[in-house]
């Protein structure tokens, strides 16, 4: 035992031993210190990969964003055109359909000039108007029925009224003034009626 306590009472050795585990410390310290720098390397690089990685998707999507802002700017100028090319041109199929119309017409007109036969003449104006309503009905166009209908006053403008004959007759249209019509079931004149009351 006393050997034991000679080691640990020994000022020089002891003094060795605290710069041993001084150095080791020291050591373990600039190793330490040495792992922290390389690990707030690794951050900071890998922050800035990070970054970097941001960087490049925000300006893959800021492109794609532009991109398709331009494409629809251009869809919505080219369908603008598009609809104002139709309004323009779309009277131009009505217009050459309605030509042949004319022509029966003129020929019918100089067949009156010409002709003393009341029936021939009857006959061919009948003819021209059967095609005429044919030629509307191809273009959408449809009379409104109004004659023995309850009156609505969305789909009628009553002119006037007049008493019923009977009773199952009250509010409901009488007479027809001047037909109506719709195109593709958009009314573009209301019949003018005359109603029962």
């Amino acid at each position: 035992m006393e050997k034991e306590n000679k080691k640990y009472n020994d000022p020089q050795e002891s003094k060795e031993t605290k710069k041993a585990t001084s150095s080791a410390e020291e050591e373990k310290d600039i190793k330490i210190n040495d792992n922290l720098s390389e690990e707030k390397e690794k951050m900071q690089t890998s922050e800035q990969d990070k970054h970097q990685k941001l960087q490049r998707e925000y300006d893959e999507l800021n492109e794609k964003y532009i991109r398709l802002f331009a494409d629809f700017d251009n869809f919505r100028k080219r369908t603008l055109k598009e609809k104002a090319d139709i309004i323009k041109s779309g009277g131009e199929k009505v217009l050459s359909d309605i030509i042949p119309l004319i022509d029966d017409f003129e020929r019918a007109i100089t067949a009156l000039h010409k002709s003393d036969d009341k029936e021939a003449l009857l006959e061919g104006i009948d003819l021209i108007y059967t095609k005429f309503l044919n030629f509307l009905q191809q273009h959408g166009i449809k009379e409104i029925e109004a004659i023995g209908q309850p009156f609505d006053p969305e789909k009628f403008e009553a002119v006037g009224t007049i008493p019923a004959p009977e009773e199952s007759q009250e509010g409901v249209v009488i007479d027809l003034v001047q037909k109506g019509y719709t195109l593709n079931d958009k009314v573009i004149r209301f019949p003018k009626v005359i109603v029962g009351e």
